[in-house]
């Protein structure tokens, strides 16, 4: 799994997403099917199988809202489907994630033909956002240093006044920290998109992977349908 070529596992991520968005009858069956293939994929990737299931539920909380909203207006089965597909898919492409490197996933979607602009800011966002978390830290030690406490910031208008300093702060040193990153970006020839070292090669056992991946949710579909009906 983590040897398979990006560009294979997009497709097949692509097609159970339609797959499972699309599904209107023999729900439970399908989304049996489609958590043991999510679990058998875990298992083969040697991922840990209840970590992923329990950060996949972090989707929970925010399909939530319209899991209420249906079941206020009487249909209850709507947002059961709801809260399941969204599960599902978050499962999904968290294995995905999982297996395939940052750079190799974005090289991937490039290829299917993503807006280079917008996997670059993508790709600096995850670079850097580990930048302003460790500035963040320093600026934390430092009050620490000084005698401040997170204690002292939650009581009254004036901890309320030094937070907010505090996030002036953090957001004055990212810029000025992204300031400098642009210049030394520059004076070393950057074009505007990352260089790869080794070349995307999509091999057979990717073309069947490819065709395997996406084959299965086809027929759990197919096979969920018959037996609803």
């Amino acid at each position: 799994m983590h040897r398979r070529d990006p560009r294979a596992k997009i497709a097949a991520l692509l097609v159970f997403l339609v797959v499972l968005a699309t599904a209107r009858t023999g729900l439970l069956w399908l989304s049996a099917g489609f958590f043991l293939l999510l679990a058998a994929g875990l298992v083969w990737a040697r991922l840990p199988v209840i970590a992923v299931l329990g950060r996949a539920a972090v989707v929970l909380p925010f399909t939530l809202v319209f899991v209420l909203v249906c079941w206020i207006g009487g249909d209850p089965g709507r947002g059961l489907s709801l809260a399941v597909k969204s599960y599902l898919s978050a499962v999904a492409v968290l294995l995905v994630i999982s297996t395939t490197p940052l750079p190799a996933l974005l090289r991937g979607l490039e290829s299917a033909g993503v807006p280079s602009f917008l996997l670059l800011v993508v790709q600096f966002l995850y670079r850097y956002l580990f930048v302003i978390a460790e500035e963040a830290q320093h600026m934390g030690k430092a009050a620490a240093a000084r005698g401040a406490s997170a204690r002292q910031w939650r009581a009254g208008s004036a901890a309320f006044r030094a937070a907010a300093g505090a996030l002036a702060v953090l957001f004055a040193r990212a810029y000025s920290r992204a300031e400098q990153i642009h210049c030394a970006m520059l004076s070393r020839g950057f074009e505007g998109r990352f260089r790869t070292l080794e070349p995307a090669r999509f091999r057979r056992s990717d073309a069947v992977f490819a065709v395997l991946a996406s084959a299965a949710p086809i027929a759990l579909r197919i096979a969920a349908e018959r037996a609803a009906s």
